[in-house]
């Protein structure tokens, strides 16, 4: 999976875009972003691409079915997530969860 199919994935769930909203969002929604790249190489060539993605997940309140949704997409895809603690932006009124994932693609 590419980081442009993640994005259509979870467009199905709530209104995602990569790194934030031009215009103000209703939650909840989901921003992502792409946090660091791990490229395995061999014979001075990339062979195996490696993006690390945040999956933001804004929400009014602690959703947990907002974080089951995309647990079971991830779980479903095969795509091994790590998740932070959900916090609350004071400055936003919302509830911020990440979910880590890492996308690697073979490259021919």
């Amino acid at each position: 999976m590419i980081m442009t199919e993640l994005a259509q994935a979870l467009n199905k769930f709530y209104p995602t875009r990569f790194s934030h909203f031009t215009s103000k969002q209703e939650p909840p929604f989901i921003c992502y972003i792409d946090t660091d790249y791990d490229n395995i190489s061999a014979d001075n060539k990339i062979i195996v691409e490696g993006v690390y993605i945040d999956i933001e997940l804004y929400t009014k309140t602690k959703d947990l079915i907002a974080e089951r949704k995309i647990k079971s997409f991830l779980n479903a895809n095969e795509l091994p997530y790590s998740q932070s603690p959900t916090i609350f932006i004071e400055s936003e009124g919302l509830f911020q969860c990440i979910f880590s994932v890492e996308l690697i693609q073979k490259i021919n």
